[in-house]
């Protein structure tokens, strides 16, 4: 219940927008930071940008920062993620296509 964290290896991805498959308690909750290759927050993309996941449980919750879900203009940078998380199991992340969903 005190939480937990943890940040992926360096990556690049194509697509637009970032997929979980997540399940959280009642009381649960996550949110996603994107780091820059130095592993600083890349504005717009914080953890306080990150519009709160909670009382879910979905295998296609689409991470949304500030309300917007557009990632095209990360797409293919090094980047990473940082994933922090309190009474909940993330399964898989992957990111895709707005249009192949």
């Amino acid at each position: 219940y005190t939480g937990g964290e943890f940040t992926t290896p360096l990556l690049r991805f194509a697509g637009d927008q970032l997929l979980l498959n997540v399940d959280t308690s009642s009381s649960g909750e996550l949110r996603v930071e994107i780091l820059d290759e130095q592993g600083k927050p890349i504005p717009n993309y914080t953890l306080n940008d990150c519009d709160l996941i909670h009382t879910a449980n979905e295998i296609s919750r689409v991470v949304k920062w500030n309300g917007s879900t557009d990632l095209k203009d990360l797409a293919g940078k090094p980047m990473r993620l940082r994933f922090v998380m309190r009474d909940a199991d993330l399964y898989a992340f992957q990111f895709a296509e707005r249009d192949n969903l």
